[in-house]
């Protein structure tokens, strides 16, 4: 076995039980960082499995304390310094096909969020047909602090959140809990660490492909978890006063009448957070986010992968290598955005990450068939 063959094998652990196949994304040194071999992996996996009559689900899971805190971005922009922003480009393809493949999957997949969920993190599990919480876990798209946009198909999970949840999550890269990620359905069941183990071995037992077979198992190991009494999920009525703005000046603005009215240092926090984020990353995200609401899971993979190639080619704004540079590299967290304020970027801006890439060599996604597989209606409804 080559040493890259042996790595990505490493990376991704297989168990083999009955009728389930139990995959462990195992960087935990890197909180289970998707690196390319871990996402060529995967998607070797899963198509396999697709074609498999003997496995009827699969159980996706961390090594450590974290599911996966996203992309390894770091590596990525190494790869473009050294190749170019095509380099880039092959990872977000092969990553963004395997969003594509989780979500129209026709098996259920069970995805065990019992740590950090964050970027990437997400793209590989909210595709999923169920996503079970954990008093651990820590839901996250940090993008807009780090240059880029809520992508792995946020576009689609994001916009349906409840009321405009969705677009505060992905401008303001909140953080939620467990119990919040039941509320507003990122999660679909809540079960505590300790009786994880009891879910595996059930689900494992379990000789169906059928979702509400598969629900009913995991139901008989969860609890209602109560919100925490500081939740943001109780400010839903500010949330969507301010977040169902047109654009993000009017956000901020809203927010900032609400300060005035309110004095509440949460609104405080969410302006400042705002106002340390890429002004090209808001704007990028919000239309994203919005457009999202109107589109199915492919077409919004397929649109963020054309906006990630326009950050990745850093014609319009060199956000991306700047926010790895200072939140990721030189860890100063200090960067400087350009351009520096949502004033100095017109609508004609921003209208370009949404067009195709001039370039005579580039094309657009192209995610896996699915058109031979019988597609559950759930997955149906997605596309």
């Amino acid at each position: 076995m080559s040493s890259s063959v042996s790595s990505q094998h490493d990376q991704v652990l297989v168990e083999e039980n009955s009728f389930a196949r139990i995959l462990t994304l195992n960087r935990p040194k890197q909180l289970n960082a998707l690196s390319f071999l871990m996402i060529s992996r995967l998607l070797e996996l899963f198509l396999a499995y697709e074609e498999d009559p003997n496995v009827k689900l699969v159980i996706l899971k961390g090594k450590g304390r974290a599911f996966c805190a996203g992309g390894d971005v770091v590596a990525v922009v190494h790869d473009i310094w050294a190749g170019g922003w095509r380099a880039g480009a092959n990872f977000f393809m092969k990553e963004f096909s395997l969003n594509y493949l989780m979500a129209t999957y026709s098996k259920p997949q069970v995805s065990i969020l019992n740590g950090i969920v964050m970027g990437g993190g997400n793209g590989v599990s909210m595709h999923g047909r169920f996503r079970v919480a954990t008093e651990n876990s820590v839901f996250a798209m940090p993008e807009t602090a780090l240059g880029l946009f809520p992508d792995v198909g946020a576009s689609y999970f994001l916009s349906r959140l409840p009321g405009f949840f969705g677009e505060y999550v992905g401008l303001t890269g909140a953080r939620l809990d467990g119990a919040e990620m039941l509320a507003c359905g990122l999660a679909t069941h809540f079960v505590p660490s300790a009786k994880l183990p009891m879910v595996e071995a059930a689900l494992c037992d379990a000789d169906s492909s059928d979702p509400v077979i598969i629900s009913s198992i995991i139901d008989q190991y969860c609890e209602k978890p109560s919100l925490k009494e500081q939740t943001v999920y109780n400010r839903l009525d500010v949330i969507d006063r301010c977040f169902s703005q047109r654009t993000v000046e009017e956000i901020l603005s809203a927010l900032e009448r609400e300060v005035v009215d309110q004095r509440d240092g949460w609104i405080f926090a969410t302006i400042q957070t705002l106002k340390k984020a890429s002004p090209t990353s808001l704007k990028i995200s919000l239309r994203s986010i919005r457009v999202g609401r109107v589109q199915g899971v492919g077409a919004c993979l397929a649109r963020e992968y054309r906006m990630v190639c326009h950050v990745m080619r850093g014609e319009f704004s060199k956000d991306f290598f700047e926010g790895c540079r200072a939140i990721l590299l030189d860890k100063d967290k200090n960067p400087k955005w350009e351009p520096s304020k949502l004033e100095h970027i017109a609508d004609t801006t921003i209208d370009r990450y949404f067009s195709k890439v001039k370039d005579e060599d580039w094309e657009d996604l192209k995610p896996p068939t699915r058109s031979k597989f019988n597609l559950p209606p759930y997955v149906i409804a997605k596309l």
